[in-house]
């Protein structure tokens, strides 16, 4: 059947998504439609009214799910995402690895921030982004360790096996311009210049031109999706850590179906972060589980519980009975403020963000590295995985990124202090999604900053020229790739 043909699957999943959405429209306007004494005498109270509108959102998303799946459209945008993951693993391979390396254009990257695991993969991604971004290949230079004394080659494959950062010394300075244009061989970059003006068009939410509108039909962030692809390229773990941590997997039963989440309680609380309770991380656990009780009954609700607070674990086994906590506790123990700069500690946050992207749902922290690694490593996996997540405060974003803008599709007028106009096709910049029905933003039209319905706006696909190398073959090797997701598939 053609994929423009009307099958009886995918028109029967529309109109019983329409026909939720108009019984749920009956049900609200028969109540908040009747008059002040009317509602008063009414018997239906506050938790019933909850729980019946739990109800139609469960089978709208089971309709939603039906639509997704209709003609086996999941199985050709997962496949085909996993092509073109693959197609920028070859552009990296390709990058990191030409043919004379004395003479090729190179990108010295100098990780000068000591920061967390996560936080420093994410100072990396910047320079791969830059590097890919500049047809440079890129070598990567640390002024501090990961954890102690361990650095990205003792926990990593190299990011090339011919452009050692030993070789190379450049005292040209690259400004953060595109059209830069340098006839030295080496430039270089330090972590903390990611963060400053200039911010180069293809910084996040950018995604490559070449890819954009694809990308833009296949996946719901695409910018995620990218960094993601990037991420994956760096995190192909040594051979020795592979295995540790597949067998630290299996010691404490990791398996599918299971929603993963990420608890931070101690140093992140001091600076940059709000602490929640375990019930908030587990009201959207349960919410979760309700849905896929729908269709699978009796399911056995797993958890993956990856704490820096080794009590979270025994508070979440007390207040959830019903659960099946799986969690890594050498991981959790050596989280902790007195020992996270060891090696075990290292291995642990590997473990972590490992089986968090593994999972089938994340409940976390987007304020988090650690999250957001995990949320993005998801997309090499699970294909369209954008909407397997709730972070409990931020929207995604990726640090250094340049303007979140939303579109606005529908107008909106109110007199409610704090609130904005729109009008279709204005440019919003956005600060937070209140997860309230509102978000907070700027309409760049008017310079008026505050609320209006979430709704009423959608992201859209950011392109920005890059490289598309052409030497590069658009089509699957027959070989097996190296990487994390090839070699599961082995095991």
């Amino acid at each position: 059947t053609s994929s423009n043909s009307l099958t009886y699957e995918m028109e029967h999943a529309r109109r019983k998504a329409e026909n939720t959405v108009t019984e749920l429209w009956y049900f609200l306007d028969s109540i908040l439609g009747k008059s002040d004494t009317e509602k008063s005498q009414m018997p239906l109270k506050i938790p019933e009214l909850r729980e019946s509108l739990q109800g139609y959102k469960r089978t709208l998303f089971g309709d939603f799910e039906k639509l997704r799946t209709a003609n086996k459209a999941d199985v050709y945008r997962n496949q085909r995402l996993q092509e073109l993951g693959d197609l920028i693993q070859r552009r990296l391979e390709f990058l990191q690895n030409p043919t004379d390396c004395k003479t090729s254009k190179k990108l010295v990257c100098i990780l000068s921030l000591p920061c967390g695991f996560a936080c420093q993969i994410h100072h990396c991604l910047h320079c791969v982004i830059s590097a890919y971004a500049l047809g440079r290949s890129l070598v990567l230079k640390s002024r501090s360790s990961l954890y102690a004394s361990e650095s990205f080659d003792s926990v990593f494959e190299p990011m090339s096996s011919s452009c050692l950062a030993a070789q190379f010394n450049s005292t040209t300075k690259w400004p953060g311009t595109l059209d830069y244009k340098s006839s030295d061989n080496t430039i270089y970059l330090t972590s903390d210049q990611n963060y400053s003006p200039p911010h180069p068009a293809f910084l996040p939410p950018a995604v490559p031109a070449d890819l954009a509108q694809e990308l833009s039909i296949l996946h719901g962030n695409p910018s995620a999706w990218w960094i993601g692809q990037l991420a994956r390229y760096i995190f192909r773990l040594k051979p020795y850590l592979f295995e540790e941590v597949i067998s630290r997997g299996k010691k404490f039963g990791f398996t599918n179906t299971i929603v993963g989440i990420h608890i931070r309680r101690t140093d992140k609380l001091i600076w940059e972060a709000a602490s929640f309770p375990v019930e908030e991380y587990m009201y959207h656990v349960e919410e979760y589980y309700d849905q896929i009780e729908r269709t699978q009954p009796g399911i056995t609700r797993r958890v993956y519980l990856a704490t820096d607070e080794p009590t979270v674990l025994s508070e979440a086994q007390k207040k959830y009975p019903n659960y099946t906590f799986i969690n890594d506790f050498n991981g959790t123990r050596t989280a902790t403020m007195t020992s996270r700069n060891s090696k075990e500690s290292l291995h642990g946050i590997i473990t972590d963000v490992y089986h968090l992207a593994r999972c089938d749902y994340l409940v976390c922290t987007f304020s988090s590295n650690v999250c957001r690694l995990a949320y993005e490593l998801m997309q090499t996996i699970q294909g369209d995985a954008s909407r397997n997540v709730r972070s409990l405060d931020d929207v995604y974003f990726f640090h250094g990124q340049n303007d979140h803008v939303l579109t606005a599709v529908e107008a909106y007028r109110s007199n409610k202090t704090g609130h904005i106009e729109l009008t279709p096709g204005d440019a919003i910049s956005v600060a937070g999604n209140h997860w309230n029905g509102f978000s907070r933003g700027t309409n760049k039209r008017t310079s008026q900053t505050g609320l209006f319905p979430s709704y009423k706006a959608e992201d859209t696909v950011v392109a920005a020229d890059m490289p598309t190398y052409p030497q590069v073959p658009l089509t699957l090797r027959k070989e097996t790739s190296k990487d994390l997701v090839a070699l599961e598939k082995k095991s």
